[in-house]
């Protein structure tokens, strides 16, 4: 078999010892486009569970896998160390907590090829992680567009151009072209790349019949409320902060939505005006989230999906909301962590895109 091109493999990984047989079986089950090799870059976090245990057992049936130590642990510099390393004159960047169809690299590569795209992507098909009530509320509440805006992957979409796509099909050459990942975003790093790669003029594109079939990691409704409050909602705010043109108005909103909440409540006393206006709107928000749940209800075949969901929906937007809100505040006080930290590597300015 030709050794070029070749296509390098990456996934970083943490604790997924649940997910990674899983994951990894499907990965190795890849259909490769002719005359075409591929290299398995696995890149550990540190993990304190079996993960290392089970990949090492995976080498022993795939010499293509290679496991690597992340020391940093996160999955920036997972990222950034393995495509300095990579082989490949194209990156599939992957995600352990995910299980992949064996045409899945086959049509990134085919519909890269075809487009000239320099990152290609597909939809992601949310699975609940587990069979409890809770594991169900969080796919209901990442699976409808009440919940999770225009995220075109996540809800489904024609294809085509677009602002993001799931973990990425990339030519390699776009990383010499305009950097690395952002080691400093621990969150939200593959959309601060991928809107700097657009806005360098590169092309990327999402292809609806490349499907992943996603699990939630957050097992329970209270995990993924916290989830969103400490660590997803703030780091868009320090993304916005370090790259301004990675604002959308899909991350923005729940934090206006926050604030509307929390100035209703404490202006309505005061203003008849105010005290009509919010309750109009709230009413309108629950009649939308409720529409929502039934139309989740009637998905999922879950009746409790109409009395709980419009809650959960108001909790998620309400707290990510107020994540946002606290990111804001932290970099307008100079506490962000991503205001202590020096620039990724030497030379990164000149690739940041203003």
């Amino acid at each position: 078999m030709s050794k070029n091109p070749e296509i390098s493999i990456i996934i970083p990984c943490k604790n997924e010892e649940d997910l990674i047989s899983k994951s990894l079986e499907s990965v190795i089950s890849f259909e490769l486009p002719s005359n075409i090799s591929a290299e398995i870059l696995v890149l550990d976090g540190m993990s304190n569970d079996d993960t290392c245990k089970i990949i090492n057992e995976f080498k022993k049936k795939d010499t293509r896998i290679k496991l690597i130590e992340n020391p940093n642990q996160f999955q920036s510099f997972a990222l950034n160390i393995a495509i300095k390393i990579a082989k490949g004159n194209w990156i599939l960047r992957l995600d352990a907590h995910s299980i992949y169809p064996q045409n899945y690299l086959k049509l990134c590569y085919e519909t890269a090829i075809r487009t000239g795209a320099d990152n290609v992507g597909g939809i992601l098909i949310t699975k609940r992680n587990g069979k409890s009530f809770q594991a169900g509320l969080v796919q209901a509440l990442t699976t409808h567009k009440f919940g999770v805006g225009n995220s075109g992957f996540r809800i489904g979409d024609s294809g085509g151009e677009a602002d993001s796509v799931p973990y990425g099909f990339y030519k390699k050459e776009v990383f010499t072209k305009i950097g690395l990942l952002d080691e400093r975003l621990i969150r939200a790093q593959d959309y601060e790349f991928n809107r700097r790669l657009a806005r360098s003029g590169g092309l990327i594109y999402m292809n609806p019949e490349i499907h992943i079939n996603y699990f939630n990691q957050q097992k329970t409704l209270f995990k993924f409320l916290f989830k969103q409050i400490k660590l997803e909602a703030p780091y868009n705010a320090y993304m916005w902060y370090l790259a301004p043109y990675t604002l959308a108005y899909r991350h923005i909103i729940t934090g206006f939505f926050t604030i509307g909440i929390i100035g209703g409540l404490l202006i309505s006393p005061f203003s008849l005006i105010i005290k009509n206006i919010f309750i109009s709107v709230m009413t309108l928000y629950f009649i939308l989230a409720l529409i929502s749940s039934v139309q989740q209800f009637m998905r999922y075949n879950n009746f409790l999906h109409i009395i709980i969901l419009p809650i959960s929906f108001f909790l998620y937007h309400f707290l990510h909301g107020l994540g946002v809100v606290f990111g804001c505040l932290n970099i307008l006080l100079g506490t962000a962590p991503v205001q202590k930290s020096k620039e990724p590597w030497k030379g990164y300015g000149k690739f940041r895109i203003h």
